[in-house]
């Protein structure tokens, strides 16, 4: 039991904090969207707005901290982090379908993050990224239990990571942002009322086509990368 505790903790404050996630946007939807959530996106004040991509950003201050205090070594604390990530990410669609029945089905549409712009996809995609997540953050806490803490990330296996990652984000990304390139000129870039267009914009925002290539080709980069990292360390158990 007490080899697992921390495990343990870590996911009851993940499945917490997805509840915590869940509840904040049962509210937004009850004031802005009483008829049920659905595209282009209701006006709201931009204080409003601005107070919702400081929360996400606490969000993930909060989730570094805990992987930060839980980790005994830097692999064990990216480990926490994107293991209580994924975890409060899953916990947040499960809460939703319990409290509202949404998302209607896997391939409903969601924003998923407003930093550094807006994420849109379906909801079986980020599902699919958490499950990857906690996957790898499982094998790390395997090999660093076997090895008594001495898990090293190599650095082709981060470049791997940090490539598959990009793929993926960049798919969350593209719609959104060739909406804005379709809307936005490069002379109103330069305005001071840039920020005001983007305001006006996103109430308009339809997503039209999710990038499922892209997506793909960067899950199937993680996924090599997570290869990698468990056929070293299991060759490395036989020495």
């Amino acid at each position: 039991m007490k080899k697992h505790q921390t495990l343990i903790y870590i996911t009851l404050f993940a499945i917490s904090m997805g509840i915590f996630e869940g509840a904040v946007v049962i509210y937004l939807r009850a004031l802005y969207y009483p008829a049920g959530f659905a595209f282009p996106l209701t006006p709201i004040d931009n204080y409003i707005a601005i107070t919702e991509i400081v929360r996400e950003f606490a969000s993930l201050i909060m989730l570094l901290s805990v992987g930060i205090i839980a980790g005994k070594n830097f692999s064990q604390r990216f480990a926490w982090f994107i293991y209580s990530f994924a975890v409060w990410d899953i916990i947040y669609y499960v809460f939703l379908w319990l409290m509202l029945s949404w998302p209607e089905s896997l391939l409903t549409w969601d924003i998923l993050f407003l930093l550094p712009v807006t994420w849109t996809g379906p909801v079986i995609a980020p599902v699919l990224v958490s499950i990857l997540m906690i996957l790898l953050a499982m094998v790390i806490y395997y090999f660093n239990l076997k090895s008594n803490f001495k898990v090293r990330i190599l650095r082709k296996e981060w470049m791997m990571l940090i490539l598959g990652s990009f793929f993926v984000f960049v798919s969350f990304i593209w719609d959104y942002c060739q909406f804005l390139i379709k809307n936005i000129s490069l002379s109103e870039l330069r305005e001071k009322s840039f920020t005001n267009k983007l305001f006006d914009l996103s109430v308009k925002y339809v997503p039209e086509k999710f990038t499922w290539i892209i997506f793909l080709s960067g899950v199937l980069v993680l996924c090599f990368a997570l290869s990698l990292f468990v056929l070293r360390n299991k060759k490395s158990e036989t020495y």
